[in-house]
């Protein structure tokens, strides 16, 4: 059922995959007015229901979700920012924090993505807001005003996040249990989790969305090629604390580099070059010539 239960009285729905069709339990509740929101699935889904009918409709890599709401849709800036749950743990600003730093340097030119963190994602006007730890969406502004995005509207973004985030901490939340299940109907194509304190299970989990359920993905890092990234996690030293952290990486499972990492590597290679212009500059000398005027 979808979260909070914008689908939930519904008789069934035909899934079209090529040219297969068969039907399979699915609620919903119609309502009066009609949004559509992007869903990462490459399927088209018919909703069939005792009032109107709800369509996934297949387009490209992506599908466009049109669901009932009611008239009045608020906007952003209506409604809260969060739902004002304070984190138990630096970890949950901090992971969150690491990967999108990576994507500002990696993704500096594009301007079709944004990574919200700790920010309310509205799914209905009337129910309260999904707040993940982080969340990627592709295909959307980056940002559209100085004032920046205080929450993310579905009716207003169109987009789904295609990868929400969550980090468990001392005090469990379903992150393994309601949250997968919440996401899976939500329509998430990658739910992620991150738990440090497991011992004999993966900290790591990476979900995809496979035909409605969740599918726990093998590796790490895991090569995500809807977003042309991969995940994973490895010690290194983040904020002056070294430990284990999530880090993004290429397909062939080389780390992308944080700022301060690139910082140092820029320091490094200027350091290299002044010392080659020295040692360029002492040859000369040997040869009787003066460097300083060349000119």
């Amino acid at each position: 059922m979808l979260a909070g239960g914008i689908l939930d009285e519904a008789k069934q729905y035909v899934l079209v995959k090529r040219e297969r069709v068969f039907s399979y339990p699915f609620p919903l509740s119609p309502t009066s007015a009609r949004s559509l929101i992007c869903v990462p699935l490459k399927i088209a889904i018919i909703l069939v229901t005792q009032k109107n009918p709800v369509l996934f409709e297949f387009s490209g890599n992506q599908a466009m979700l049109e669901y009932n709401l009611p008239r009045y849709l608020p906007s952003a800036e209506e409604l809260p920012d969060s739902d004002e749950t304070p984190v138990d743990n630096e970890l949950q600003e901090l992971i969150p924090g690491l990967l999108k730093s990576i994507l500002l340097i990696l993704w500096a030119e594009r301007m079709d993505w944004f990574f919200g963190i700790d920010m309310g994602i509205y799914y209905h006007p009337d129910k309260p807001a999904i707040v993940p730890d982080g969340f990627l969406s592709l295909g959307v502004e980056r940002f559209y005003d100085e004032e920046l995005r205080p929450s993310y509207v579905l009716w207003d973004e169109n987009v789904l996040p295609i990868l929400v985030l969550e980090v468990v901490s001392q005090n469990y939340r379903k992150e393994y249990t309601t949250k997968l299940d919440e996401y899976a109907a939500l329509g998430v194509l990658y739910y992620v989790i991150y738990s440090s304190r497991r011992r004999r299970k993966p900290r790591l989990e990476v979900h995809k969305l496979v035909n409605g359920k969740y599918e726990l993905q093998q590796g790490n890092p895991v090569w995500l090629p809807e977003i042309g990234l991969g995940i994973g996690c490895e010690r290194g030293n983040y904020s002056g604390i070294t430990r284990e952290w999530m880090y993004w990486y290429d397909e062939a499972g080389k780390r992308y580099t944080t700022p301060a990492e690139q910082i140092k590597q820029e320091a490094q290679r200027a350091e290299l070059a002044e010392q080659r212009v020295q040692q360029l500059a002492e040859q000369l000398r040997a040869l009787g010539i003066d460097p300083d005027n060349l000119g």
